[in-house]
C-alpha cells in the first residue's frame, strides 16, 4: 500500500502546472536533439544537463524525463521517415515504420511509435516501482562469490 501512496504523490507534484510546462519543454527539446542521427537519448540528456542547472530537483527531474522520452520519439522519427535509425533500439522501428512512411503512412506510424512508447514506459515504470523491493532485498544479501561471479559474467558477455 505504500507503493501506491509513493505513486500517488509522485503524481501530484507531476500535475503540477509548472512541472507540466518544464515536461513540455523537455519532450520538445529532446525531440529537437534526438532527431540528429547518431544522438540517444542518453547522449540528449547529457548534451542538455545545463539547461536544468537553475530549476529544483522535481522540476529538473521531470525535465530529464521528458528529455529522454523526446529523444528516443526523435530517434523514431528519422527511422520511420529516413530509415536512418541514430541508435540500436529504432533498428525494427525503421525497418517497419519506413515501409508504412513509403505507402504514405507516415503519420499513423509515428503516432503508433508515440503511444507505443508512452505505453511501454507507463508499464515498465510500474512494475519498477513494484518489483524494486524485492530486488533490493535479494541485491542485500550478495557477498564476495555473488559479487566474483556477477564480474565474471560481465567479462566473459562483453
Amino acid at each position: 500500500m505504500d507503493t501506491f501512496a509513493a505513486l500517488a504523490h509522485g503524481m501530484a507534484v507531476a500535475v503540477q502546472p509548472m512541472n507540466l510546462l518544464y515536461a513540455l519543454i523537455g519532450v520538445f527539446l529532446g525531440t529537437a536533439v534526438g532527431v540528429l542521427p547518431g544522438i540517444g537519448p542518453a547522449l540528449t540528456v547529457a548534451l542538455l544537463l545545463p539547461v536544468t542547472y537553475k530549476l529544483d530537483p522535481g522540476g529538473s527531474l521531470i525535465m530529464f524525463a521528458g528529455i529522454y522520452y523526446g529523444g528516443m520519439y526523435g530517434g523514431s522519427t528519422t527511422s520511420i521517415l529516413l530509415n536512418t535509425p541514430g541508435e540500436s533500439s529504432s533498428i525494427i522501428t525503421a525497418l517497419e515504420g519506413n515501409k508504412m512512411a513509403r505507402k504514405g503512412r507516415g503519420g499513423p506510424a509515428l503516432a503508433t511509435a508515440a503511444i507505443g512508447s508512452f505505453i511501454a514506459g507507463l508499464i515498465a515504470t510500474l512494475l519498477l516501482a513494484f518489483l524494486a523491493p524485492s530486488i533490493v532485498k535479494v541485491a542485500l544479501i550478495f557477498g564476495p562469490r555473488e559479487y566474483f561471479g556477477l564480474m565474471v559474467l560481465a567479462f566473459v558477455t562483453v
